[in-house]
């Protein structure tokens, strides 16, 4: 597995033993909206090179959906979910191939990887998504991940790769995430004037406080601007992996721990556990459940279990199991967790101690609403 992240600078990046990388659609397409072979060359050039040097690379790519609208006859990324899918299940085939084509010039097998959110919402998915790509990386697979856009809903997807890699990058435990876009770097202004300067290091989501992060792409092929990839770095970070954001054409200095693009320093303090990141930022409430200010402070800042006496309100229609969102009175999400009732069953509770359930209901209504082995505070 990859180390404990590489430090405070730049210089460590060079000997990591596990890089995930992600590139989005604007940096792989042509402006027409096909794939940019040459670009796709460049990269598993890179790639392969880093692969050479002895480290576990991973590679996570936007582009399916861009790779398939020329085929489908369009100019511009589709709008309604169908069609996203359907030039998506066109264009994964066509990007595939181009990448194992480019990766056999070096003697190295590429491996598909496709995952919805809801793969890394239920955890018996999430930990045989781990296993899979670990093989992967211990047989000298070179993973190529990518959301599942001819299955994903509007309702649970990743939205952006960005999310994916950041979340992709902790699960395997990796050194350091380096998301590549079509800038150079996060500027704290529009990049295209030249009032605007290249932040070069970031050490904590503090350092950003008034920056106004805006809209990177322009060419209308992609998802995701720099909020998300700004986003991203931080759910790395917080899991002790070193982030770099830069540009497609930066990607070996990146890797080789040069100065270019922005480095996210990674937190020192101890990685928070898998459940709780995949509690996080992997899962979505499936509905929610209220609370009084006294089980606001108890599970908030005394981190205890979220019991009966404290729910005031049952919102949505979830089951045993599902993750919820944890709510105060003024509707502010504090905590997620993964709740041991039905949604129906909770309305009889509120209010209640555990004791006196237990003597009226029987020893199985004893239990918490969320253990707080199974909560993380937002």
């Amino acid at each position: 597995m990859g180390s404990q992240g590489v430090g405070q600078t730049r210089s460590a990046i060079s000997q990591a033993r596990r890089v995930v990388v992600k590139v989005g659609s604007s940096s792989l397409t042509t402006p027409e909206g096909g794939i940019d072979h040459d670009r796709i060359r460049d990269l598993a050039d890179v790639l392969a090179a880093r692969r050479a040097a002895g480290t576990e690379v991973v590679l996570v790519s936007s582009g399916a959906v861009a790779a398939g609208m020329a085929p489908l006859g369009l100019t511009r990324r589709p709008r309604d979910l169908a069609t996203q899918q359907a030039a998506a299940s066109i264009g994964q085939g066509l990007l595939l191939a181009r990448y194992t084509a480019e990766f056999a010039r070096h003697s190295l097998t590429a491996a598909q990887i496709l995952l919805t959110a809801d793969d890394l919402m239920r955890r018996a998915q999430y930990r045989n998504a781990q296993r899979a790509m670990s093989r992967l990386l211990e047989i000298g697979a070179v993973p190529i991940v990518n959301e599942n856009d001819t299955v994903a809903t509007h309702e649970i997807r990743f939205g952006d790769n960005d999310r994916l890699a950041a979340l992709v990058a902790h699960l395997l435990r990796a050194d350091v995430l380096v998301l590549l876009t079509d800038v150079d770097a996060l500027y704290d202004g529009d990049p295209s004037l030249p009032t605007s300067s290249r932040i070069s290091r970031v050490d904590s989501p503090e350092d950003l406080a008034g920056v106004d992060l805006g809209s990177t792409n322009r060419r209308g092929v992609g998802t995701g601007g720099m909020v998300t990839k700004v986003e991203s770095a931080r759910i790395a970070t917080e899991a002790g992996v070193a982030t770099v954001l830069t540009s497609a054409a930066n990607a070996r200095a990146a890797l080789d721990g040069e100065e270019v693009g922005t480095f996210f320093v990674p937190a020192e303090r101890r990685r928070p556990s898998s459940r709780q990141l995949w509690l996080a930022h992997a899962t979505a409430g499936r509905g929610s459940v209220v609370l009084d200010p006294g089980a606001v402070r108890a599970v908030t800042v005394r981190k205890a279990s979220l019991l009966p006496a404290g729910v005031v309100k049952v919102e949505g229609d979830f089951s045993a199991g599902d993750p919820v969102d944890l709510r105060a009175e003024d509707g502010t999400i504090v905590a997620r967790g993964l709740v041991n009732y039905d949604a129906s069953e909770i309305p009889e509770l509120m209010g209640r101690s555990t004791r006196w359930l237990a003597r009226e209901l029987g020893s199985e209504y004893s239990r918490e609403i969320v253990h707080r082995d199974d909560l993380v505070v937002l």
